[in-house]
């Protein structure tokens, strides 16, 4: 799926579940909202499905006769990784929800399913609900590209800035709510793209980044003081990442 909002009409999704009952009443659900729905019985067929052609988003149940939800999924990945694959399990099976969200799968719903949710979650996967503006700031292009690929994935959307400058331009233009900030920037550093930012737009959230945590700790300690939320060291662990995220984001919300 490219990173432009799409709309119902164009939008393919795959419901792959044993239970025909449940395909039939998701299709439905979703076919009245105008989404253009296929149905799988087992993960093979889901596989076969998808070599044939691309959908947008696969909802994917875990425990499945012939091949399993997860092992499916490992499939689909190789074969369209662009795909947003959401897992559906009515069972305590922890240890596969974990496998399937640590490859990658977009989240988890549970049986019953609550159609409302899963609307919901096609929304964000699409980038039409409310994901939220993030600026990614790093002089190192491969970051700012792997961050924007995951964050847009997740149904934000992202921005980068490779300069401090850059980033202050940004800022100034667009009302980023969450900012990445790498410490160790060309000509200003991260410190004070910060603080410059915060002028322009103060009621962003700021997450300051570095892979030098001796190096830049006085910078970091002068940025928390002045409300950054907090600081994330490289390499990334980009489970805690999305965590955090959401945690900003359900605390703007609330707030």
């Amino acid at each position: 799926m490219n990173n432009e909002q799409k709309t119902t009409g164009n939008t393919n999704i795959l419901i792959v579940d044993d239970n025909e009952s449940l395909c039939r009443t998701m299709s439905f659900v979703l076919e009245r909202k105008g989404y253009t729905v296929e149905t799988a019985t087992d993960g093979q067929e889901a596989v076969d499905r998808v070599k044939e052609m691309a959908f947008d988003i696969i909802f994917m149940d875990i425990k499945m006769p012939v091949m399993n939800g997860v092992d499916a999924y490992k499939e689909i990945k190789e074969i369209r990784p662009d795909t947003v694959v959401m897992m559906m399990t009515a069972y305590a099976v922890e240890d596969l929800i974990e496998e399937a969200l640590k490859e990658g799968a977009h989240g988890v719903v549970y049986k019953p399913v609550d159609m409302e949710k899963v609307l919901a979650l096609i929304q964000e996967a699409l980038g039409n609900g409310e994901g939220g503006l993030i600026l990614v700031v790093d002089d190192e292009p491969g970051i700012c590209i792997s961050l924007k690929n995951i964050l847009t994935k997740k149904g934000y959307e992202v921005g980068t800035a490779g300069s401090g400058e850059d980033a202050i331009k940004m800022a100034s233009e667009k009302g980023y709510e969450i900012i990445l900030i790498d410490m160790k920037l060309p000509t200003i550093n991260g410190l004070e793209t910060y603080l410059a930012i915060k002028e322009v737009l103060p009621q962003a959230v700021a997450v300051m980044m570095t892979a030098h945590r001796q190096e830049m700790a006085e910078l970091v300690e002068e940025a928390l003081n002045n409300s950054a939320y907090t600081c994330i060291y490289k390499p990334f662990d980009m489970d805690r990442m999305l965590e955090m995220i959401a945690e900003i984001q359900e605390r703007k919300k609330s707030g």
